[in-house]
């Protein structure tokens, strides 16, 4: 590796944090009051049973726990109710973007233990405890996870009158 050759960790950590201010910000620019909004109807669609936008940022924060635990050897996250969408206890706005904050937070921890040398070394596989699977590939779950969830969050600011802190 040459001398000017971020380490892996660094290079997951920069795109870790772009990540977390892009989700965190919109996640605070949404109003209290529209945390529960989903769609109900649209042109030629149904949204029946589709998440809130607290449910997508509950979600996107309990799937950055699990990936991250998987690559810090942790046990999986606390859930509750419906699992994917974190725990049922975390309703506020206050609690949900302590909650993604925190889920961050874990990640650059598991951020930080990918080396050059580690990340096509297999670890355990987040989603199914019997497989392994490179710890380049979970820590990337992270990654395009979080932005198909952000994506439809983007669009439910929107539908709200929110723009959305990175398209300012």
């Amino acid at each position: 590796m040459a001398a000017d050759t971020p380490a892996a960790s660094k290079v997951f950590d920069r795109q870790l944090a772009q990540t977390e201010r892009e989700v965190v910000s919109l996640v605070e620019a949404m109003p209290a009051d529209k945390f529960n909004f989903a769609p109900a109807t649209g042109p030629n669609v149904a949204f029946q049973g589709v998440r809130t936008f607290a449910q997508e940022a509950k979600h996107i924060a309990f799937e950055i726990n699990v990936v991250s635990n998987a690559l810090l050897d942790q046990p999986a996250p606390e859930a509750s109710g419906k699992a994917e969408n974190g725990p049922d206890r975390i309703k506020s706005k206050e609690e949900i973007v302590k909650y993604m904050k925190d889920a961050f937070a874990q990640a650059h921890k598991a951020m930080a233990t990918l080396t050059d040398a580690n990340l096509m070394q297999e670890a355990g596989d987040p989603f199914d405890a019997k497989k392994k699977r490179p710890r380049a590939d979970s820590a990337n779950i992270i990654f395009w996870h979080t932005f198909d969830h952000y994506g439809q969050m983007v669009e439910y600011a929107r539908m709200n009158n929110i723009v959305p802190p990175a398209s300012r």
